[in-house]
């Protein structure tokens, strides 16, 4: 979701009426993507990285986090969405994960979209402390002790060095969740920015150059349209391909 200070910047705005903006957008995509059939939607909300930004403006960004919640999840609850988090949340400040603690709680049981906010998020963080978490279980196992809380079923053959890449996508912390299909960036910006890595390798990428409080249903629709009409492969060839061969 980027490009909320630049949209501030060019109507002379502060960068904090930008990011005010963009809790719109959420709020209508939210809304659309439900509508449109969407089973998950992972919005980047705040980036480890992000703690570099001048403290005011982090500062803002979390207490906006926190009335977002206030204000949206009985609505969110009511469309039977399902609230989760990705991401070193226990470094959020803690009335921030209070309100984060209430929307998860409150909307646990809904069956609708599963709406996961990435925050204070690193994927690169999350991939090593993945590996650390299997390795930990590995060596308990090993040793002959019983598998911890994820029940990870990790044999003999697969200490020796044969485990699945589906063995360690049980150790991310989307765990509870399909690969992304598609991924969108708003603000002309192409590149991944630490989002998904793993879990992206496969997802169909669409750019856009319209700055997130921008970002309107009909852009979601053409994104959509867009991967329907696209060859997913994964690595392999079309049928098409495949009957020439």
């Amino acid at each position: 979701m980027d490009g909320n200070g630049r949209w501030a910047q060019k109507r002379g705005l502060p960068r904090v009426a930008g990011h005010r903006a963009g809790v719109e957008t959420v709020r209508r995509m939210v809304r659309a993507c439900a509508k449109a059939g969407v089973k998950a939607l992972t919005l980047y909300a705040f980036s480890a990285d992000n703690w570099k930004r001048p403290l005011d403006e982090t500062g803002f960004l979390m207490n906006l986090l926190a009335r977002f919640l206030r204000r949206e999840i009985a609505e969110l609850d009511r469309n039977r969405v399902r609230l989760r988090t990705i991401g070193n949340t226990a470094g959020l400040p803690a009335f921030a994960r209070r309100e984060l603690k209430r929307g998860i709680e409150k909307t646990a049981r809904n069956q609708g979209l599963v709406l996961t906010l990435a925050l204070n998020y690193s994927a690169r963080q999350e991939i090593l402390d993945g590996a650390r978490r299997m390795a930990a279980d590995l060596s308990r196992n090993g040793r002959g002790h019983a598998p911890n809380h994820r029940d990870v079923r990790l044999d003999a053959a697969r200490h020796r060095g044969q485990i699945h890449r589906d063995d360690f996508r049980k150790y991310l912390s989307t765990s509870f969740l399909p690969d992304p299909d598609l991924i969108i960036r708003t603000s002309g910006e192409m590149r991944l920015s630490d989002f998904l890595l793993w879990q992206g390798a496969y997802a169909e990428l669409w750019f856009t150059p319209v700055l997130w409080p921008d970002f309107k249903e009909q852009h979601l629709a053409q994104a959509l349209r867009e991967f329907a009409r696209r060859s997913r492969r994964f690595g392999g060839v079309a049928e098409q391909e495949a009957s020439l061969v």
